[in-house]
């Protein structure tokens, strides 16, 4: 039986590193993503090229269930089933809690939690039937000690491990493992407002001397898939030793 999976927020980053990782062992992907709809495209038909997978895209605001639900059904039939299901999109916002507006907060709130619920409302219950399956949600360290000027990307990411804990022990007894990856400071784009001196300032405080790239994520990501079956509710810290 082939095997397939799901993954938000995968036009770049950590997404895409998960997506060609996880291409590259044979999956067929759901992919989808909010803006950038083109390099999406651009990937799943690499994907589909290199690999010889099925790839399908999507674009849409995963913060919203009005699209988020009927999308990942659609991905769902037309994967036939879903074996993986990750959790990867989000946004960052940083600033004063008591400069941030409602809808700021509502926005990070809804994409890095509430899309988490969405996407496990519309495809846990196929796992279960099968008594099969991972979700993996990417999470932050920030989600396990809090960040100053991060309140709510703390909080939302807080959520999110927190949410991870509990529906794993819902899910454990059909056969669905549900953990989470902290990830610390990542090479990616949600970075891209730090100079490059602030850069190389907080790569020193990073014991392993140096921002994680995001294929390491994406090897976790597999070795989680590919862990026994008794490990699920974990959160497991990959943050080069920062906390």
């Amino acid at each position: 039986m082939k095997k397939t999976a799901i993954i938000t927020g995968a036009s770049r980053g950590i997404g895409k590193a998960i997506a060609i990782e996880l291409a590259k062992n044979g999956y067929h992907l759901a992919l989808f993503c909010h803006n950038n709809i083109d390099m999406l495209k651009e990937l799943a038909a690499k994907l589909h090229t290199e690999y010889k997978v099925e790839v399908y895209a999507y674009q849409g605001d995963v913060s919203d269930y009005g699209f988020t639900i009927p999308a990942c059904q659609d991905a769902l039939t037309k994967l036939e089933h879903v074996d993986v299901l990750i959790n990867n999109a989000g946004v960052a916002h940083i600033g004063l809690l008591t400069d941030m507006s409602i809808e700021e907060w509502e926005n990070v709130i809804n994409t890095n939690l509430s899309s988490v619920f969405y996407t496990s409302k519309a495809i846990a219950p196929s796992m279960v039937s099968r008594r099969t399956g991972d979700i993996i949600n990417i999470s932050s360290m920030w989600g396990s000690v809090g960040a100053s000027c991060e309140v709510a990307y703390s909080a939302s990411k807080g959520g999110v491990n927190s949410f991870t804990k509990a529906f794993a022990k819902e899910l454990a007894p059909n056969g669905v493992a549900v953990n989470a990856i902290t990830c610390g400071v990542v090479d990616t784009d949600m970075n891209g407002q730090l100079s490059e001196q602030e850069k190389a300032e907080l790569a020193e405080e990073i014991p392993i001397g140096r921002f994680c790239n995001p294929s390491e994520i994406a090897q976790t990501v597999l070795s989680i898939i590919n862990a026994p079956a008794y490990m699920t509710g974990q959160i497991i810290g990959v943050d080069g030793g920062y906390i």
